[in-house]
């Protein structure tokens, strides 16, 4: 992978109003991503902070996220093995065995991780079911999702990406290092 930016930031667009930060760090064993995003939505405000692990393979093998709304704030952490095993504040979670990313609520960026590990060709296909995470609440279930790779727009990546869950197919697009520029409905990169 060529070499992390310092940031990066999304704007939230049509389903919430807010804003996310990403600060990526190279470690010996893989990333490390530190992120802030805040957001109104539904009338409700709210703020996530989060620092995601990941190997080298780009597995998710760590996560910290911490919730704060008006009713006050909430934390809660993700270890994973790397082979799809979970634990969700220290407990095993085996609903969520056969996952091997997360995927944030409150983030565009996490939609990385999939396109990271799959390393997809175009007309390729995979399931990438994950850990999947709310934004208010932090509760944690199992989100199936499907990519595929669809022909390069210049140096931009696009995925057809579908999260039958939410009823949404949309075509994601990518920079050169696999960081979502644009999530329709969702997320625009602007950093």
């Amino acid at each position: 992978m060529a070499e992390l930016p310092a940031f990066a930031a999304w704007r939230h667009v049509e389903a919430r109003d807010g804003f996310e930060v990403l600060f990526p760090h190279s470690d010996a064993d893989g990333y490390r991503f530190d992120g802030y995003t805040t957001a109104v939505e539904g009338g409700d405000a709210w703020a996530v902070s989060y620092s995601l692990t990941v190997d080298a393979g780009w597995a998710t093998r760590s996560a910290r996220i911490v919730s704060r709304t008006a009713s006050g704030e909430r934390e809660t952490t993700l270890g994973g093995d790397g082979g799809g095993a979970w634990r969700v504040d220290g407990a095993p979670a085996p609903e969520l065995d056969g996952c091997l990313d997360v995927d944030l609520e409150a983030s565009a960026f996490t939609n990385a991780f999939p396109v990271h590990r799959l390393r997809l060709v175009v007309g390729e296909r995979a399931d990438a079911p994950a850990v999947y995470v709310r934004a208010v609440d932090l509760s944690v279930e199992r989100l199936e999702q499907t990519y595929e790779r669809l022909e390069d727009d210049g140096e931009r990546a696009r995925y057809d990406y579908a999260g039958p869950r939410f009823d949404y197919h949309d075509e994601l697009v990518y920079d050169r290092l696999g960081f979502v520029l644009t999530y329709p409905g969702l997320a625009v990169r602007i950093a």
